[in-house]
């Protein structure tokens, strides 16, 4: 069963991907609401996976997603954005993020990403 930590500077997002993730079978072990507990999450727990939020306060995701990489280079961070955030895209995959989904985003769509891992 692969271990996620949840992103997401907005608790709602944080419980509908929670509930997504563990209906399908993935066991969320922690949730963060921004990208420095995230990082000192990542740190403690070493998940399988990190679904990551970009625009958050503190520490954006793509800081996050640095620092973690630093930490860790086979870390797997998915990304997870409003639409039209194409440029951070850009630069999440060249900071080494596996993944995308832009929200809202579809059930299906969020498993697939999460299952290639």
């Amino acid at each position: 069963m692969k271990r996620v930590l949840i992103v997401d500077d907005a608790a709602f997002m944080r419980i509908s991907l929670k509930t997504m993730l563990e209906k399908n079978g993935f066991q969320v072990i922690d949730e963060a609401e921004n990208g420095s507990v995230a990082v000192k999450k990542y740190k403690e727990l070493k998940p399988d996976i990190v679904t990551m939020d970009i625009t958050m306060p503190e520490m954006d995701g793509i800081q996050a997603l640095k620092e973690i990489r630093q930490f860790d280079s086979n870390s797997k961070v998915i990304m997870i954005s409003a639409m039209g955030q194409e440029s951070y895209v850009r630069e999440a995959v060249m900071s080494g993020a596996k993944g995308f989904v832009v929200k809202p985003f579809k059930e299906d769509y969020v498993i697939q990403t999460l299952s290639k891992l």
